[in-house]
């Protein structure tokens, strides 16, 4: 009588399949791709370069107020879209629902009018707003002015 012999070893296959892990992969890239333009929640604006900017971190925290003027005159509160004459107001709502707070950013376009910004400075300060600060962003290349 023979006996069966089965040959389980044969079979085992020891090389890794890597497809299944590349293509989870490439949609992980994929939604961050997507999803990251959206995680910012600032208005874009081309701020004045200088030459020795003060830090202020407090300006990157999520419950600070900044106030942004575009090049074309817009002016928006946090993401929206605000005007002069309510901009007093509604800095005034966002100091009650934060009280301590009583520092406002400003970010304005390099281009924008300076009456605008003076204009948007002096709406903040009707409000109660004891500090304001100007954000701008640090000049790349020659530190002398010409680039």
């Amino acid at each position: 009588m023979a006996q069966a012999v089965r040959n389980e070893g044969g079979k085992v296959n020891s090389n890794i399949n890597v497809t299944p892990m590349v293509d989870v992969m490439l949609v992980l890239l994929i939604i961050f791709m997507v999803i990251t333009p959206m995680l910012q929640n600032k208005v874009v604006i081309d701020m004045a370069a200088v030459v020795n900017p003060v830090a202020m971190p407090d300006a990157d925290k999520d419950d600070a107020i900044v106030v942004a003027i575009t090049k074309s005159g817009d002016v928006f509160l946090g993401q929206n879209k605000s005007s002069l004459d309510v901009l007093g107001s509604q800095v005034r709502e966002k100091l009650a629902d934060s009280p301590g707070t009583k520092q406002i950013f400003i970010r304005a376009d390099a281009r924008a009018e300076y009456l605008q910004v003076e204009n948007a400075i002096d709406a903040v300060r009707t409000a109660g707003v004891e500090d304001v600060g100007l954000l701008t962003q640090k000049r790349e290349g020659n530190p002398a002015g010409g680039n």
